[in-house]
């Protein structure tokens, strides 16, 4: 460990940074019952109580603590994988879920007593789901003999085996819709908490009460009452919540904020690393992102609901935040808070407590609540801001074990640096339905999740369009990458490095709707808060764009023809099927097939009309987008695969070719650029630029030192370590194979300073 734990005797170990992680040995068993951890050292049993506020790592990096269930109060012990997913969400427009996918879906969570109806008719019914024979279940004539409380079978194969789907017959699909939803969640219930020991006497364990002479509807297990965890995957055009329940084994996933607003990043072959995640590719190149914001520019949408966004809550009942759009209040108002008891206990602790504080202090003059935006001409702001504390530097614990765990898991040295390669891109889009009041015409066409290959994704992100949100006063281009009003570089420049990076490390990119499905389904960030608890629960072959589409689990979208014009609809790429649903949703929902209705996942069963007029709206924005590229020159700056689909976006064709035709798409295979003379070319100009900026500095430390220079001091030292890293640097590269070893890194672009300019 390297100096970072102190060992003791018993055989266990205590951090020295956190004193409240505790390093376990391999044989280390853990009990909730009598809170324990119990290993053997020496030919004795050792034991450690096991206390909550305390984290637990096993020699591997997986690493348990104890905590209550938020709901039921109840106690358990909580495992968190050593090895952790980076989601990173580049290219996200405006209201497109970047901080989202940073927050913890705890806060979403809701809960309530598991109710059944009759106790014995749905416990009949139970019985014989559990007892019936599912062998001649596939349409292939598969045979699959294992019964459901079958160890060989887990409680997510119980639920894909409860879920209709296009590998089983339509007798069984057809027996499945007969099954009441509460039925099955009752099944999976039972396997949930089915031990062997039982054998087929799981009845007795699960009980309901005599209420008022009759059988009751809350349902028990050995006594104590179960409580169902429930998350809301939207609203429907009512305004109805679409809640669904979570598998009863669910656990949120540990999240740790990487990154927000601006990210510096460097792409790097893989080969040239060690101690890297088990799901990397050597052949490939990797990501590397780094926050370099101290503070995060966030909007909580969802604080105007007392006790929601917990995370906001807590955040602005902290001292020295900067606030925007949230109304001024007076130290009366919060005397005037306190005495509502009812409203002042929906909220969080720390805002109640905030709140509590700002009416106690008598010095105290104005104060802001999470829940009360700022009122502009008689109603509240829908953009309220204010700058959050990147959280690593409030729960610095959360950091350092996401480095621990890799570390242990890895078998990474103390003094080496664990790396931390993006695992999966996961870019947000606005979308919303028309508002012909504000002259918005309709972007909702995109379904829960898209995949788009690179020419479709990269036009996409050229255009950036954007659906109206709170953060703006319409809809339209944020600029190439979102980066428009922030960028002084010709947008050619992020746009090839950006694109070559894709290339080079084959990312898939994965986008999550946020604000609408079609005109019927309101999502505000749901999907955003979801799709990394999905993510990070799919195998590494399971997150593989050509696995998904060979399985069936995505669908192409097709250009169409429509009252007699062609609509590109192929520009959305693929989008995810009902078999996807039923696969890997069952890994969170008990009920995974309805969380997606079909006209979700295709928003044109909702409105063909809107549908059409959607796609026509990104391919005119597009266009327009593309066309300033031909107005300025700097099309001329664009890496080939780029310059030839801003060709199809402004003008529909590139050399006469088609976004389609094979030749096109063959400028963004890998190899083909491996080989290309243009890829060559940038990375010998990176390295003749690093060259001349490393003999300029070899120059001037030498100059320093012997003309300015005090011998011994602190700055000569520092001057002489410098030189010596300097002088290195240029030996390596003054190597013959030194363009061969940066190969798969993305070289340097050409600024393009415009016509006549020079690079």
């Amino acid at each position: 460990m390297g100096g970072r734990a102190s060992f003791k005797e018993e055989g266990y170990a205590v951090d020295m940074r956190f004193p409240e992680v505790i390093y376990l040995p391999e044989d280390a068993v853990m009990s909730l019952e009598d809170q324990t951890a119990r290993w053997s050292r020496g030919g004795q049993q050792r034991s450690l109580r096991i206390l909550p506020g305390k984290v637990y790592l096993h020699p591997t990096g997986y690493r348990v603590h104890m905590e209550r269930h938020p709901g039921s109060g109840a106690w358990r012990l909580v495992g968190t994988a050593a090895d952790g997913l980076l989601c990173h969400k580049p290219c996200t427009v405006s209201g497109g879920g970047k901080s989202e996918i940073a927050k913890s879906i705890l806060d979403a969570i809701t809960y309530s007593p598991l109710i059944i109806g009759d106790y014995r008719e749905d416990m009949a019914a139970v019985k014989a789901i559990i007892e019936r024979d599912y062998s001649k279940r596939f349409k292939g004539g598969e045979v699959d003999e294992r019964d459901i409380l079958s160890k060989q079978r887990s409680l997510g194969s119980v639920i894909k085996l409860l879920s209709p789907s296009s590998l089983f017959n339509d007798e069984y699909n057809a027996w499945l819709k007969t099954i009441p939803e509460r039925i099955k969640a009752l099944v999976f219930l039972i396997k949930r908490f089915y031990r062997p020991d039982w054998g087929g006497d799981w009845i007795s364990r699960f009980t309901v009460d005599a209420v008022n002479g009759t059988t009751g509807n809350i349902l028990k297990f050995e006594g104590r009452a179960i409580l169902g965890s429930y998350l809301r995957v939207g609203r429907d055009d009512t305004g109805m919540r679409r809640t669904f329940k979570l598998r009863q084994d669910f656990m949120p996933a540990a999240k740790v904020q990487w990154e927000d607003d601006i990210t510096a990043s460097v792409t790097v072959p893989a080969s040239r690393l060690a101690g890297l995640p088990y799901w990397v590719d050597p052949t490939l190149s990797l990501k590397f992102c780094k926050n370099i914001e101290a503070r995060f520019f966030q909007r909580p949408d969802d604080a105007v609901v007392r006790g929601y966004d917990r995370q906001a809550e807590r955040d602005l009942s902290l001292r020295d935040n900067f606030i925007s759009n949230f109304e001024p209040l007076p130290r009366s108002a919060a005397g005037d808070m306190t005495e509502k008891v009812v409203s002042l206990s929906e909220y969080s602790e720390p805002m109640r407590s905030f709140i509590e504080a700002a009416a106690r202090d008598k010095d105290s003059e104005w104060f802001v609540s999470s829940d009360k935006p700022r009122m502009v001409n008689g109603a509240p702001s829908k953009n309220p801001r204010y700058l959050q504390l990147d959280p690593s530097y409030v729960d610095p614990l959360a950091r350092y074990l996401a480095d621990l765990g890799p570390m242990l898991f890895r078998r990474v040295r103390p003094e080496e640096r664990v790396m931390h390669p993006v695992g999966a891109t996961l870019p947000g889009r606005r979308n919303n339905p028309a508002d012909p009041a504000s002259g918005i015409r309709p972007l909702a066409v995109y379904g829960p999740i898209h995949y788009q290959d690179l020419p479709e994704l990269f036009m996409d992100f050229v255009c950036s369009l954007t659906g109206k949100s709170p953060s703006t006063t319409g809809a339209g281009s944020e600029g190439a990458l979102t980066k428009g009003p922030f960028n002084c570089l010709a947008p050619t420049t992020d746009l090839n490095n950006a694109l070559l990076s894709f290339i080079l490390t084959g990312y898939g990119g994965f986008t999550t709707a946020a604000g609408h499905i079609g005109r019927k389904y309101r999502m505000e960030h749901d999907l955003s808060l979801l799709v990394p608890e999905l993510w990070s629960r799919m195998g590494m072959e399971e997150r593989n764009p050509d696995y998904l589409k060979r399985g069936g689990y995505l669908e192409r979208i097709e250009d169409f023809e429509y009252e007699g014009s062609l609509v590109p609809a192929s520009r959305l790429g693929w989008r995810i099927t009902p078999l996807f649903a039923t696969n890997f949703l069952g890994r969170i929902f008990d009920t995974p097939a309805a969380v997606f209705s079909d006209d979700m996942l295709r928003p044109e069963l909702q409105s063909m009309d809107d549908f059409v007029d959607g796609v026509r709206n990104i391919a005119e924005a597009q266009a327009k987008s593309a066309m300033a590229y031909f107005e300025d020159g700097s099309v001329e700056a664009a890496i080939p695969p780029l310059k030839a689909i801003l060709h199809v976006m402004a003008k529909g064709s590139w050399e006469g070719r088609g976004l389609h035709d094979p030749a096109l798409r063959r400028l963004f295979d890998r190899d083909y650029v491996l080989k290309s003379d243009w890829y060559r070319a940038r990375l010998e100009a990176y390295r003749d630029r690093e060259e001349l900026y490393m003999r300029t500095s070899v120059d001037r430390l030498r100059a320093f030192l012997s003309e300015s220079a005090e011998a011994g001091s602190v700055a000569a030292r520092r001057a002489r370590a410098e030189l010596s890293r300097a002088e290195e640097r240029l030996s390596v590269l003054g190597k013959a194979g030194y363009i061969d070893m940066i190969e798969g890194s993305i070289g340097l672009d050409p600024l393009y300073r415009g016509s006549g300019g020079k690079a």
